[in-house]
This record gives C-alpha cells, sequence and structure tokens, in this order.
C-alpha cells in the first residue's frame, strides 16, 4: 500500500469550517471541505492522530478506491478488485454501510448486499471459510459512498463514532453529543481563556457533557485517549509500533495537564435526578479533581463567589419541543438574562439554543452568533461578553405596537375608580400602598403598553375581588387584539392561556407579542416569574381537552365563597375550577339548603361542594372520569364533607336513564362534544340537548329547579323545550365582572316545570 492516503473526516452538518482547521492542525494535507465532511492528504501516523485527537470529526475514513460506477455490475466489480486479503483474514467479521443513490441503486440496504457479496466472494477460500457480518464491533467497518456516479470506498479506521468518548453512559432527556459540545466551545473561545486560567462554568449542566469536554481541552486531554476498540484494531495494515508510540505521547501530556493544578470548573442542575449521573460521568472521564457539579436552579446561580475570577459561562437551554412550550419558558432565558448581569459581570458568556428568539429576551445583546445544527434541528450559538454596554434597555416598537398605542391610549390613561380614602386610628389619611412598579427598561414599547392595561384591570377589578371575597378571578381576556391571550389570577399564582393567532397572522410577529406580554406578566401583577403558568389554547376537538399537558401533580389550595377548593395549573389545559361559573356556584350554595342536589358531567364536583356549604341535604356528582371523580373527592375531604356526597362514575345519558331518583336542584354543564371511549356514541351538545334535559327534568321533584349552561357559542335552545318547561335565560345574572368582556364565555338557563 501508498504510504499517504485520501482521508474522508465527517462530522455534524455545520461542523465543516472548525474541522477542517482541526485537521489541518493535526496534519491533514490538501484539505476541502464538503458537506458535513473534510477531504484531504494524509500519511498514516497522521490518519491514526486525527483519530485520537480530533474532538469534532465522527469517523475517519481512509479511501481504498474510487472507481466509476453506471449500474450494481460496476459496483460489484469495482469492490471485487481490491485485494481484500491484504485488508482481512478470511474469517473475519464485516459491516458494510452505505450511502447515496443512483446508477440504478435507489436502496442502500442493496447497495451494502453487493459491496459485501464481493468482498466475500474475494476471500472465499476451497474449503469454504469466508467472512461473517457483525453490526456492533466487527475486525473491518467498510463505507461505500456513492455521489453523482462515481463510488468512494473506504475503511472506516474509528469503528464506533469518534463522539462516542465513552465517559457518558449516563445521559438526560436531549443530550448533547460530545463533539458538537466540543465545537460550541471551541467555538466560544474556551481554547483560549483555558489558556488564561479563566473558569468555566454551566448553569444548567445535565450530565456534564460540556464540563467533561471543556476540562479535556484545558488538560490537553486527546478526546478518544482512553478508547480501547478501534476501526483499525484487527484490520491487516495497522501498524501498531506507530500507533503505540502516537498513545504513549497522548497520555504524557494528558499527565502533565492533569498534574497542573485544575482549572475552577463547575456545573449546576436543578433536576436532582441529573446529579449522580453526571458526577458519574466525570468520574468515567477522570476528571472528578477537576469538575464539581451542585445541584442549583438558574434563578439563583453564581458563577464563583470569587470576585476576581472571570471566565466563560456555557449552556444549553431548553428550546420547547411541543407547540406553545417556547412561551413557557421565556422565564428560565429571562432568569438567565438577569443571573449574567448581575453575577458574572466581566465574564464571557456562550448560549446555545434552538430557539434564538427566545435567547434575544435575556435582556443582554449578543456581540457574535453562529449557526450549528443539533441533529435535524438548526440551532444558534449567541456569543455574549458581560459588561453593560451590551445590556438592552429597550426595544424599538413595530408599526403595529405603535398602531395598537394610538388605538388604546384613551382607555389606558383614563383614571380609574377613585379609591375610598382611609384613615388610621389617629384620623390621619392612610396613604394607598403604591402600585407595583413595572420595570420600564427591560419591556419592549409594546410590552409597556400591555402592562399598563393589565395594571389598570387589576386595580379595578382587585378592589371587587376583594370585596367579594374573592380569590381567583380573571384579569385579562383579550382585552386588546393584538395580544391574545387570557390570563386568570389565583391567588398568588397566574395561569396564561395563549390563544392561537389565526393562520393569517405572520407567526414571528404573534411569537414576539406573546413574549412581550409574558415579559410584561410579572412585573404588571407583582408576582414572580416562578408563578407564572403558560398554555396554548386552540380548538379543541374529542378528549384532547382533557389530555395531559405535564404530569407534576402539584396542587394548589384557593377559596371561594367560604369554600375550599383544588387547582392543579399545570397538569391540563383547564385547572380544575372554571371561573366563569362563579356566580352559577354561589347561587346553588344560597338554594341548596335542605334539598337534594344533582350534579350532571360534574367535572371536579366544584358545584357539589358548594352545595354541601350551603347546607344541601344530599348531593350526587356524576362524570365519566376516574381522575375529576377522585379529584372531587379531595376537594369534598378539604371542607370537610363525606358521608352524604355521593360520586358516580358514568355515562350521564345512560345515568339518567337509570336512575329513579329525585332531586330538588339539579345543575347541569355539559361539555360541547365528547366522543370518550367510555361512553357509547358522540354526544353533541346542540344535538342532544333535548334529549338530555328531558331525561334530566323526569329526574326533577315537584317544586324543584334544574340550571342548564354551556359555552358552545353558536348553541340554539330548542324552542319546543319552553312548551313543556318554563324556561328562563339567565345568562347575563351568571357572568361577574371579571367577564364582562366576554359576556359569550357561557349562556345559563334557568329551567322549572310548568
Amino acid at each position: 500500500m501508498s504510504d499517504r492516503f485520501e482521508l474522508f473526516l465527517t462530522c455534524p452538518k455545520g461542523l465543516e469550517g472548525l474541522l477542517i482547521e482541526e485537521a489541518v492542525g493535526l496534519g491533514l494535507e490538501e484539505a476541502r471541505e464538503h458537506t458535513s465532511a473534510v477531504r484531504g492528504m494524509a500519511d498514516m501516523e497522521t490518519a491514526y492522530r486525527l483519530c485520537l485527537w480530533s474532538r469534532l470529526a465522527n469517523r475517519v475514513l481512509l479511501v481504498l478506491k474510487r472507481f466509476p460506477m453506471k449500474d450494481a455490475e460496476d459496483l460489484y466489480h469495482g469492490v471485487l478488485d481490491i485485494e481484500w486479503a491484504d485488508h482481512m483474514v478470511p474469517d473475519g467479521t464485516l459491516a458494510v454501510e452505505f450511502s447515496g443513490h443512483g446508477s440504478g441503486i435507489d436502496n442502500t440496504h442493496f447497495g451494502a448486499l453487493k459491496v459485501k457479496d464481493a468482498i466475500v466472494d474475494k476471500l472465499r477460500t476451497p474449503t469454504g471459510e469466508r467472512p461473517s457480518i457483525d453490526k456492533i464491533n466487527p475486525d473491518l467497518r467498510i463505507h461505500l459512498r456513492l455521489d453523482r456516479g462515481e463510488a468512494i470506498l473506504s475503511l472506516d479506521l474509528s469503528g464506533h463514532s469518534l463522539h462516542q468518548r465513552g465517559y457518558r453512559l449516563q445521559q438526560g432527556a436531549a443530550p448533547l453529543k460530545e463533539n458538537l459540545a466540543a465545537a460550541i466551545l471551541i467555538r466560544s473561545g474556551w481554547p483560549r481563556i483555558a489558556a488564561e486560567g479563566g473558569a468555566l462554568s454551566d448553569p444548567m449542566c445535565g450530565v456534564g457533557t460540556f464540563l467533561v469536554e471543556g476540562a479535556m481541552i484545558a488538560a490537553d486531554m486527546a478526546p478518544n485517549l482512553n478508547r480501547e476498540l478501534w476501526g483499525f484494531t484487527t484490520w491487516l495494515g495497522h501498524v501498531p509500533a506507530l500507533w503505540k508510540k502516537l498513545h504513549a505521547e497522548a497520555t504524557e501530556r494528558a499527565a502533565i495537564g492533569m498534574n497542573k493544578p485544575p482549572l475552577w470548573i463547575r456545573g449546576y442542575e436543578a433536576d436532582p435526578r441529573l446529579i449522580q449521573p453526571a458526577r458519574n460521568n466525570i468520574e468515567r472521564a477522570g476528571l472528578s479533581h477537576w469538575i464539581k457539579v451542585y445541584q442549583g436552579e438558574v434563578g439563583t446561580f453564581e458563577p464563583r463567589p470569587d470576585q476576581n475570577q472571570k471566565g466563560l459561562v456555557i449552556c444549553n437551554p431548553p428550546y420547547g419541543e411541543r407547540l406553545g412550550d417556547e412561551a413557557s419558558l421565556l422565564y428560565l432565558y429571562q432568569n438567565l438574562g438577569e443571573r449574567l448581569r448581575q453575577a458574572c459581570m466581566g465574564w464571557e458568556a456562550a448560549v446555545f439554543t434552538g430557539a434564538p428568539d427566545l435567547g434575544k429576551r435575556m435582556g443582554i445583546r449578543s456581540h457574535k452568533q453562529y449557526s450549528f445544527w443539533n441533529g435535524a434541528l438548526p440551532c444558534k450559538l449567541l456569543l455574549i461578553k458581560v459588561n453593560p454596554d451590551q445590556f438592552v434597555t429597550g426595544e424599538r416598537r413595530t408599526p403595529e405596537q405603535r398602531q395598537a398605542e394610538r388605538e388604546q391610549a384613551a382607555y389606558d390613561q383614563a383614571p380609574a375608580e377613585p379609591q375610598e380614602r382611609q384613615y388610621n386610628k389617629n384620623g390621619n389619611p392612610i396613604k394607598p400602598a403604591p402600585a407595583p412598579v413595572v420595570e420600564q427598561a427591560r419591556l419592549s414599547e409594546g410590552g409597556q403598553m400591555f402592562a399598563n392595561r393589565l395594571q389598570k384591570n387589576l386595580k379595578l377589578l382587585g378592589k371587587w375581588a376583594k370585596r367579594e371575597g374573592v380569590d381567583c378571578y380573571r384579569v385579562y381576556d383579550a382585552d386588546m387584539p393584538e395580544y391574545s391571550m387570557a390570563i386568570d389570577l389565583y391567588h398568588d399564582w397566574v395561569h396564561v392561556q395563549e390563544y392561537a393567532a389565526p393562520k393569517s397572522i405572520d407567526p414571528e410577529k404573534a411569537s414576539a407579542r406573546m413574549f412581550d406580554a409574558l415579559a410584561a406578566i410579572p412585573q404588571a401583577l407583582n408576582i414572580d416569574k416562578s408563578r407564572v403558568v403558560v398554555k396554548r389554547r386552540e380548538r379543541q376537538s374529542g378528549t384532547k381537552q382533557y389530555e395531559r399537558q405535564s404530569a407534576q401533580g402539584k396542587f394548589t389550595e384557593v377559596s371561594e365563597g367560604g369554600v375550599k377548593l383544588l387547582v392543579n395549573l399545570t397538569d391540563y389545559l383547564d385547572t380544575g375550577l372554571f371561573l366563569d361559573h362563579r356566580p352559577m356556584r354561589l347561587r346553588i350554595q344560597k338554594e341548596a339548603a335542605g334539598k337534594r342536589f344533582l350534579n350532571l358531567y360534574c367535572y371536579t364536583a366544584t358545584a357539589s361542594v358548594h352545595a354541601a356549604k350551603g347546607g344541601a341535604r344530599s348531593t350526587t356528582s356524576v362524570d365519566l372520569s376516574k381522575t375529576y371523580l377522585d379529584w372531587a373527592r379531595r376537594n369534598f375531604s378539604l371542607n370537610g364533607f363525606s358521608d352524604k356526597n355521593r360520586l358516580e362514575q358514568g355515562d350521564v345519558m345512560a345515568w339518567l336513564e337509570a336512575s329513579r331518583d329525585e332531586f330538588d336542584l339539579i345543575f347541569i354543564d355539559p361539555p360541547t362534544f365528547s366522543n370518550s371511549k367510555r361512553m357509547e356514541g358522540i354526544f353533541d351538545v346542540q344535538r342532544d340537548h333535548v334529549q338530555l334535559l328531558d331525561l334530566a327534568m323526569a329526574r326533577l321533584a315537584p317544586g324543584g329547579v334544574l340550571y342548564f349552561s354551556n359555552n358552545f357559542r353558536k348553541f340554539v335552545l330548542e324552542d319546543n323545550l319552553s312548551e313543556r318547561y318554563a324556561v328562563e335565560e339567565i345568562s347575563d345574572k351568571t357572568i361577574d365582572p371579571d367577564f364582562a368582556r366576554n359576556a359569550k364565555i357561557h349562556r345559563a338557563w334557568k329551567i322549572t316545570a310548568r
């Protein structure tokens, strides 16, 4: 064989520029850049050095032959012409990878099969010995790439991908490959910072990939120093003496590097389940005396107590995988920006994100940005110099925001309801507490406009809520069309539902407005960001609205009309308490004394709890969901009610047909549509409400009252019901001030026997 070879170094998309610099530095000559690869010429020593020292490559491929190829026969004979006895023994093991298509081969499996057949036929002995296939740890791994009619046949010197360093046996939910992590560190300037004695800190370190890769760079440790199996280990062209020399040199360099005073390298991770896996990975890499990992939230992150120490803060925050996740991550990025400004002055920072719009919301400008790919996801690396010159103190308004500001100016500048003056025991007027202060420097002008509206609504509704003893209420409901969301206060929590923008709205503009609004909410309502829950509400079908959004299982206690209720703000689209039905629940509470109460489609049975509070003789609550009936049971228990409150699981229509009980007070709030697997057929409130009401009225005792409501905006009550029953629409009497802007939130009727 020749003393000089053509090499192909493959890499993740976007790393080609960095890889060519690294490869040339390691001895590759005549280097040229390709998509996800670098090509060049080298001797065997350089090929080994690239395998050992490349932090960025996936594979090092040694080209055995190039040949033109018109069809499968050309492929077979081109491979057959190689003297395979120079490369492997006849009874060895083989793996073949094939990429590309054309020249009559459109199936990579078929292409790999033809390559394998040619090698096996060439090596088959008269006694029948022949290579076998081993896809995991073969003696020889062959790669053939078909490119515009040319076959490039290569030997894979690396074996398993070079990003598999061997230390990361445990990983988190969204792992970053080791060579991509190394590329991000290199592009972030870590080699320079490490050479100057700087520190490295990751506030969201996961299982520690950035930390380990950063420490190996600082300690001059070859990334694959500890790998035992290579693609060339059993290759007959392998030169063991040359490899041993290079490996010994790398071992010596690592020993020298590790004996230096270790740099300060620290990681912090909020999820306690990842702390031990991170420490295990660090231990396997042999870097425990260099790297320490602690549990900690981003909101309390400080890189280190020594104010004179400077270095690099690097992190890979979550991007959001589902529709609407980006909005809920806004506060995480804001917290990161705040900690950089407050605790990392003079440091450099590198934020790798698949959601660059969130990166813009950190309140600090990047001085450079680089494009990368994390698998198939396009990402940005934001490089930041943490100094006041880079802090964002305001943002320009878009034309749409200026127009919206003009339209809302009259409303927002109108005086709020005058506050009643209060006096202390000495007869002196008490100065009212100042309203929450919005940090104007941190908000765009659109965000400031939105904050003004929220503060005004809070001032108006807050007095009403305090007077009525209301703990949970809606403070904003798409008052300004360009900020389309509903915002509810649950005591000291904020529940935000973003209404999905119409397809006619530019998604980037809709996203920007959403981020403006979310940035304003904590400041305008004077509530910590950690207590803001964000969801996206879209048109629902079937049971989608009842599907889990999360699985935190965290319940919060709230109060209403002297009743304590449990809400879950995170796990479902709805929280367990329909705020717009507050007046109906309080009406039921007032009318329930001594009565037998029936609650159909009871959900979490909040109306039943109110009836029990009002002195109902008994309550019966029917729903198809075991989850919500268990929730209802907890609501009853929370208030000390249990013995006379029945919870029935079943299809309401079927239950009514089977029941022979009578009730004095009935409440029905059905879903618009349901196709639960636990019921026969499909329920449609417009189509089925007459049958539903007839069945329920048959269970109403003489002199009893049935309340019926639903939130289907196009609903029309059948006229013939008025012929059989006394029907009175009471919708306007069941809307409190917090839903006055959205009077169509539901409709309600009082129905009695004639």
